[in-house]
């Protein structure tokens, strides 16, 4: 008998990405600045997650919605070349795909122009339940920009596939004047696992403190919050428990776009693969350290082995 890997599924926000680099300012007028590198990639905290997802190897499909243009048929292309089933992205004929320019700044910063587009149509009547029902690990990104689908739909979601037996787990793109009770307070019982960066936290919370906001979120139902912490790699308490720190690779950082994504991806493939809590977190600290080496959310990593050989020869930070 063939043993079936088990099935991954993301759900949520879909962008394509514009980016180019270096970009100190923009010029006046109608000036031209000229640079190193533009690129197009496939984005989000669930479409680029899944792109992620698969080239660590896992068996991943994804649910959303993009327009009916170019951009949403490259990025439903792009996402089957990589391995991603795109069987629950739907089509929004009167949006446009989402897409953000991002001009990265020399520092490795990154401002966003962006356009919330289809990703705002996403509801429940887009939902494959059968899907939800027989995945094994549900993950939902792009919370506070997905009008129908915050609050009680993503709850829906989260609620039915624990009912089946899933494991879920939420990342989100935080925006400060959101209403995270209405946005995040349906969700956050029906979650194993919250992977927010440690900005995030703060605002869901209302606590400045990061040990009180994370003992917040557990008090709400969160079965465990993994923080991430940019260059100083990702966190996670256990309830009652002490801290444990998985700190950041020594890498020349180029641009920290989709980074947060590439850590819920190795995570999630560490819970795939078996490991313990902290083996799952060194898996995405590592692939979210080799996305910030190159240009865009899909840069670094070509496939588990790419990570395995990152980890046994690049140095952590001290």
């Amino acid at each position: 008998m063939t043993q079936t890997s088990p099935l991954v599924l993301t759900v949520g926000i879909h962008i394509v990405d514009i980016l180019g680099r270096p970009v100190p300012g923009i010029p006046d007028g109608q000036g031209i600045a000229l640079l190193d590198e533009i690129r197009m990639t496939v984005a989000g905290t669930s479409a680029g997650t899944a792109i992620d997802m698969a080239r660590l190897g896992l068996n991943i499909t994804t649910i959303g919605v993009i327009g009916n243009d170019e951009l949403g048929r490259w990025l439903e292309l792009k996402m089957r070349t990589e391995g991603v089933d795109t069987v629950g992205l739907s089509v929004d004929p009167t949006k446009p795909t989402s897409a953000t320019m991002l001009p990265i700044r020399p520092n490795g910063e990154r401002p966003a122009l962006h356009v919330k587009g289809a990703n705002t149509s996403l509801s429940l009547d887009h939902i494959d339940w059968d899907l939800i029902e027989a995945a094994d690990y549900v993950h939902v990104g792009g919370t506070c920009l997905l009008d129908k689908f915050d609050g009680e739909p993503t709850a829906e979601v989260l609620r039915r596939a624990q009912a089946g037996g899933a494991i879920t787990s939420l990342d989100m793109l935080g925006m400060p004047d959101a209403d995270f009770d209405r946005l995040f307070g349906p969700a956050l019982p029906h979650l194993d696992w919250f992977l927010p960066n440690d900005d995030d936290a703060r605002m869901v919370s209302g606590r400045d403190d990061l040990t009180e906001a994370v003992a917040w979120l557990g008090d709400q139902g969160v079965g465990g919050t993994v923080l991430t912490l940019g260059a100083e790699g990702a966190s996670y308490t256990p309830k009652g428990g002490d801290e444990i720190r998985v700190p950041a690779y020594d890498i020349d950082v180029v641009d920290t776009t989709g980074c947060g994504d590439a850590f819920s991806a190795g995570f999630i493939a560490g819970l795939v693969e078996g490991r313990d809590v902290m083996g799952a977190m060194e898996l995405g600290v590592a692939s979210g350290s080799m996305v910030a080496t190159g240009l865009g959310s899909d840069a670094g990593i070509v496939d588990r082995a790419s990570v395995d050989i990152f980890m046994a020869n690049t140095p952590k930070r001290a």
